[in-house]
């Protein structure tokens, strides 16, 4: 532990003198928890960041030279750039057998959007069985194990506020079929909330500063400090897939998607991305373009909306490619990254609500506007430090149901749509007779568990005589 008059001057240079403000009132023990909580920060740094982030917003600096980044379409006979399916197929599942793919879930966050107390992973998301979503991935993974002999290991990311929570729901739920030994857990960075007037630390008690995760971008970091990159190559994995935690219908290791990263002549196999064609340009998408002869993804708030409004002759958006963030990041890649000291992703201002206390008299806030500035990092700034990186495009309906909003676009209704217009399509292909009440709404509701299908080819043992009546509920 620093000296505490040490540790009061950092602070007083650093802008932040307020948060010893209550330190006299607090227990001995109060007291060794908040000088450990300043110490974990950078303080030198901060009046800089205070500066930069917070009382001021950084320039939005777009490369003169955006063009739309290039990708594999989801159909390999399309003639804007056909490409073998097959042999990209094969590559990828030669390193599932082989044992040099991973898992990777980033699941920091909490229900509160949905109004649900408790990890995000943790949400009741089956169409009719109400299966958490923890559970699509953890079958998923199993599934994937059982067609390639080899169980990829799992790595979820938490955060400090939902760890034990996400930990113990594995514990009752006996890991959900997986061996306790193939899945490690590990909290994200934090980073501290600031006043959005002052810059000045929120504290969240007297003795407890105010912190948020510090974004999806410091899992690149949070690989490394929790020991997870060490365990990787322990095991001899090559190659990391990610995904985050909101999209039970993701493929959590996809073959296709992994023979491109590692084998097509224009990857570097460093980073890879799925992208989603834009259904129109206003989607609340981060965009692939490339500049500089990098791809990139550009927040579509950054973007101009008359350039996202572009299109081609044939009517198509110029700028389609959205992000859905599904990576495949390798580890060496990874390694190399945080092995520079100079590294650090840029980080992203989001200006929110911050219950708090009164740094002068203590007394509760609870705001009704922004109050604070919180700072993230995002991964796919990562993607430009790539020597070479590619894009594959997914298909909606197979693998994106997010949920993200309580209702609207991307909310449970909708995910339970998309959940039963895939498993239709899949069991029709194979086959089963499903009632519809127009070409793409089916008039029933089904839930395919992974360990059932995880891509269409799965269903075929699935007995055609099966019957699915209007408005049937029905789980396989």
């Amino acid at each position: 532990m620093a000296d505490f008059h040490a540790l009061r001057q950092r602070l007083q240079r650093a802008g932040q003198p307020h948060l010893l403000n209550f330190y006299d009132r607090l227990t001995s023990d109060a007291q060794h928890s908040l000088l450990t909580q300043i110490e974990s920060i950078d303080l030198e740094s901060l009046p800089v960041l205070v500066r930069d982030y917070v009382l001021g917003k950084p320039p939005i600096d777009l490369p003169p030279d955006i063009e739309p980044a290039p990708y594999y379409p989801h159909d390999p006979a399309s003639p804007v750039r056909p490409w073998d399916s097959d042999a990209f197929r094969a590559a990828g599942e030669r390193l599932l057998r082989a044992g040099k793919v991973a898992c990777f879930t980033v699941a920091g966050g909490q229900g509160t959007r949905l109004g649900y107390d408790g990890p995000k992973g943790c949400y009741p998301a089956g169409a009719v069985t109400g299966r958490p979503l923890f559970q699509f991935f953890a079958e998923g993974i199993r599934k994937t194990g059982e067609k390639y002999g080899v169980l990829p290991p799992w790595y979820v990311m938490t955060s400090p506020l939902n760890h034990d929570a996400t930990v113990a729901f594995f514990e009752d739920r006996d890991y959900f079929g997986l061996r306790r030994d193939a899945v490690m857990f590990f909290p994200q960075g934090t980073m501290p909330s600031f006043d959005l007037q002052t810059g000045r630390i929120l504290l969240a008690s007297p003795g407890e500063i105010a912190t948020n995760p510090d974004g999806h971008g410091g899992s690149l970091l949070a690989l490394e400090v929790s020991g997870a990159l060490e365990d990787m190559r322990r095991r001899g994995v090559e190659h990391i897939s990610y995904f985050q935690v909101d999209n039970p219908i993701v493929r959590v290791a996809d073959p296709v998607f992994l023979g491109l990263h590692a084998t097509a002549p224009d990857s570097s196999s460093e980073m890879s991305s799925k992208m989603l064609a834009k259904a129109y340009p206003e989607e609340k998408l981060g965009i692939f373009c490339v500049a500089g002869g990098r791809v990139r993804i550009i927040e579509y708030s950054d973007l101009p909306i008359e350039r996202q409004r572009e299109r081609l002759p044939d009517g198509r958006l110029r700028f389609l490619a959205g992000s859905p963030a599904i990576h495949i990041l390798s580890v060496e890649f990874v390694e190399r990254l945080n092995s520079d000291p100079a590294f650090a992703l840029p980080w992203h201002r989001a200006e929110k609500k911050v219950p708090c206390i009164d740094p002068d008299t203590g007394e509760r806030i609870e705001p009704r506007e922004p109050n604070a500035v919180k700072l993230e990092r995002f991964v796919f700034d990562a993607i430009p430090l790539a020597r070479a990186s590619i894009v594959y495009e997914a298909d909606r309906t197979e693998e994106f149901a997010p949920i993200k909003n309580a209702d609207g676009v991307d909310s449970p209704r909708t995910s339970r749509d998309i959940q039963t217009l895939r498993a239709a399509r899949w069991l029709e292909a194979a086959g089963v007779r499903v009632p519809w009440k127009d070409a793409t709404t089916p008039d029933c509701t089904i839930e395919l568990s992974p360990i059932t299908a995880i891509e269409a080819g799965d269903v075929a043992g699935i007995a055609p005589h099966l019957q699915i009546r209007r408005a049937a509920r029905i789980a396989l």
